[in-house]
């Protein structure tokens, strides 16, 4: 069978499974009920699956076919998606778009940034999450992220681009250091505690340290009464007086410049993970992905190295 036929089954198995019939798929369709059955039968005996479980009340996926839709159904909106593109008139940024930001970061810097982009492509649909945890782009269909370290070796699907290194900085409340001292070295640290990350399996990731050398820096654990999830739930224990946190620049450079927070031991401040934006390779030639990409880009660079702000 040729591949337009493979394609007009499958597009006829999506519509049908959106419309719950078959009767009203063909409605959307234009065409007969039979032709639409027929369709769905041909796919069906293709695949060697049943798709669909049919009762004399109702039409349900079949476990097999509920996996075998989400694939088409992406594959089929990826393919309208590639055609609109070839069009001029169409370059316009437009259409569903999936984004995944950092919590904390995300919240503060990359969020505004997207929801701008939007607000100047009204026929834009963004779809946007905030986690901090491992995000599979091509499993997940997303198309844009911005991450906080990310894997030593990206996907080949994945496209990505370094926007550079969030810079790291030890601080804490005035009142805090009016009450236990201001720490002189390393020692004064682990004796005072920290308000360390907590990850989700309970650990605590090592802080990093400037060793002397330009640019280069050393993960050391540190000890602390208090973990918190989240850097801005850092940010706030913090400022209300409970310890030292290693926070950056990013987060907390306001509150150091109204002088709500004070940096201590900034030989130890440091280049700390990397901050990076990737897509996924197949959706760059999408206006929508090409022109979120580098308005993002733009924004983020300003955020990490403020002296861009002046060039």
């Amino acid at each position: 069978m040729p591949v337009a036929e493979h394609l007009k089954d499958i597009d006829f198995f999506v519509n049908v499974a959106n419309a719950g019939s078959f009767i009203a798929a063909a409605e959307r369709m234009n065409l007969t009920s039979s032709a639409v059955s027929k369709g769905v039968a041909r796919l069906e005996k293709r695949l060697q699956v049943r798709l669909f479980e049919r009762t004399t009340r109702r039409l349900l996926l079949s476990d097999s076919g509920a996996a075998y839709y989400r694939t088409c159904s992406r594959v089929l909106a990826e393919i309208a998606e590639a055609e609109m593109a070839l069009h001029d008139e169409l370059n316009e940024p437009c259409g569903p778009l999936r984004v995944d930001l950092p919590a904390s970061f995300g919240r503060l810097h990359a969020l505004p940034a997207v929801l701008d982009f939007a607000r100047r492509h009204p026929r834009l649909q963004p779809h946007i999450t905030l986690s901090d945890r491992f995000v599979d782009m091509l499993e997940d269909a997303i198309d844009v992220i911005v991450r906080i370290g990310g894997p030593q070796v990206w996907p080949t699907g994945v496209e990505y681009r370094y926007l550079g290194s969030q810079r790291t900085v030890f601080c804490a409340a005035p009142s805090y250091l009016a009450e236990h001292g201001t720490p002189r070295d390393e020692r004064d640290l682990q004796a005072l505690g920290c308000v360390l990350y907590a990850c989700v399996d309970g650990s605590t990731p090592p802080l990093h340290f400037a060793n002397g050398r330009q640019g280069a820096t050393q993960l050391k654990s540190i000890s602390g009464r208090l973990a918190i999830g989240d850097a801005e739930g850092q940010a706030i224990a913090i400022m209300a007086g409970h310890g030292i946190a290693q926070l950056p620049t990013w987060l907390v450079q306001r509150q150091l410049d109204q002088g709500s927070l004070v940096e201590v031991l900034p030989e130890f401040a440091s280049e700390g993970l990397p901050i990076h934006l990737a897509w996924r390779r197949n959706r760059r030639h999408l206006p929508k992905v090409s022109a979120l990409v580098e308005a993002l880009s733009a924004q983020l660079i300003t955020v990490l190295d403020p002296q861009v702000k002046g060039r």
